[in-house]
């Protein structure tokens, strides 16, 4: 009790300083002391987080900045990485008009995106469906099944890959077992861009988990209403799983296409650096590559690079105006 008395008192004595009000300067102090000392704490905290952030900071400019200016730059010389860059204005571009390797690669990608892509998203969203019907060991399944992203794109798949889909690989032995005689899948140009599309197709695992979180966030009272009102499943899934769906299925497209633009070890793996049998598998980048690091015309490679962040530019901005047309989203 003499404590909250004294406590009262004080309140009294100080003019509300204590209470915050206008007359004092609250906890503060009357002084402003404490107003200043909270000022240079801020300060110090600021120093800590800019301390930590500096390993980030400069991996973001020696990295990532600084090449993409440099790369810019680059891309208006003639540069072979043994001599001081010549400027040389638009000419590498103007070459790409002519160039028609550089068609070849251009229709062999888009080919690659516009075929793999929505096949790799079909996959992984009919598996997403599946496991979500609740089967027993899903945590076992949804790992495994995620296993094949992680793996997809490294050379050591890229080059079972080649083997498998050889003349003497497992997949014409097994279609020998059906007497079904098969051929030489990856030396065949009118093949070998399959078996690359089919390889993209199986890393399905990280948009299947992403569907796979998409459909648990859908309330299970939609499809009871739907399901009381004498709805199918194909009625249920078109009505309520796709459109609720839809804001999953844009993310993923985007980020699958982009990724698919920058597939690069299979193609290398499989046809050997060539971009073969006769430039069936020549992705962008593998041409990118050849250019720059085979040929030594860094200025020329440097434009198709940039020639490329346009491209996904394009593909990213006309998904983002399309999706006003097709998502939904549930606010």
């Amino acid at each position: 009790m003499s404590a909250l008395g004294e406590l009262q008192r004080m309140r009294k004595g100080s003019g509300g300083t204590l209470s915050g009000g206008r007359g004092g300067a609250g906890r503060t102090g009357a002084d402003g002391t404490g107003g200043r000392d909270r000022k240079v704490g801020d300060r110090k905290d600021n120093k800590a987080a800019y301390l930590f952030l500096a390993p980030w900071f400069v991996g973001l400019l020696v990295v990532t900045a600084g090449p993409i200016a440099a790369s810019l730059v680059l891309g208006f010389t003639d540069y072979n990485l043994i001599q001081p860059p010549v400027f040389n204005g638009l000419d590498n571009f103007t070459r790409m008009l002519a160039d028609t390797r550089l068609h070849k690669a251009l229709g062999v990608t888009l080919t690659y995106v516009l075929v793999s892509v929505p096949l790799q998203l079909a996959c992984a969203l009919g598996l997403a469906l599946l496991l979500d019907r609740g089967l027993r060991g899903l945590p076992f399944y949804r790992s495994a099944f995620y296993l094949p992203s992680l793996l997809g794109s490294s050379v050591a798949i890229a080059v079972l890959w080649r083997q498998i889909f050889g003349a003497e690989g497992l997949f014409n032995q097994v279609l020998g077992v059906f007497g079904v005689e098969g051929r030489g899948w990856i030396s065949d140009p009118g093949t070998a861009l399959s078996t690359l599309i089919v390889l993209n197709v199986w890393t399905f695992g990280a948009p299947m988990v992403i569907f796979l979180a998409g459909l648990r966030q859908i309330p299970v009272m939609y499809y009871e209403a739907a399901a009381t009102d004498g709805a199918s499943r194909w009625t249920q899934f078109r009505r309520i799983t796709i459109p609720l769906l839809s804001p999953i299925v844009f993310f993923n497209l985007v980020l699958q296409i982009i990724h698919a633009f920058q597939s690069f070890t299979q193609a290398f793996v499989v046809s050997g650096g060539s971009g073969g049998p006769s430039n069936s598998t020549l992705f962008y980048t593998l041409y990118l590559y050849q250019r720059g690091f085979g040929n030594f015309d860094m200025g020329y490679a440097s434009a198709l690079a940039w020639l490329l962040l346009v491209i996904i530019a394009g593909f990213t901005a006309v998904n983002f105006w399309a999706a006003k047309f097709w998502v939904v989203y549930d606010d």
